[in-house]
């Protein structure tokens, strides 16, 4: 497994890697997001979102489990697994039927996106202090991410 780590002084640091990662992504491609509350989850999918270039707000899926945006050079669907008893659910959500021609981003999705895809990137973000800083450490599963994963690093 590849891994980086970065520090993001700022939210908007944190916005900025999403469209960074975004600029990496290939139709079939599953994004793991993790982290405590408030970490930057839904900035970076934010991120990922307009360097897509999707036109449609990315907001946090919390309460609809999956939204898909289909404005952009290719179709996301970000979903948040936080509420989802198991993979059980996550089947429940038949995701597997727009992973192939989609972006997948999973917040709080760890020990679910390998069921997705066998090749994931997984950011793991922390938030440190009252301050906006966090780290970001990002590791690539699969010959093809950990190939990309390079263009990432600092």
């Amino acid at each position: 497994m590849t891994e980086i780590v970065m520090s993001l002084p700022t939210a908007a640091d944190t916005w900025e890697l999403g469209r960074r990662i975004a600029g990496l992504l290939r139709a079939g491609d599953v994004v793991v997001l993790s982290g405590p509350l408030g970490a930057g989850k839904t900035v970076l999918a934010q991120g990922i979102g307009a360097g897509l270039g999707i036109s449609s707000g990315v907001v946090s899926p919390t309460f609809v489990l999956a939204r898909v945006h289909r404005t952009g050079r290719l179709p996301l669907v970000h979903v948040d697994a936080y509420r989802l008893g198991g993979v059980s659910e996550l089947d429940d959500l038949d995701l597997d039927s727009d992973v192939a021609d989609s972006v997948t981003v999973i917040e709080w999705g760890v020990g679910l996106a390998d069921r997705l895809a066998s090749e994931n990137l997984h950011v793991v973000l922390d938030r440190g202090g009252a301050d906006e800083r966090r780290t970001a450490v990002l590791h690539a599963t699969g010959p093809g991410w950990k190939q990309r994963l390079r263009a990432l690093s600092p």
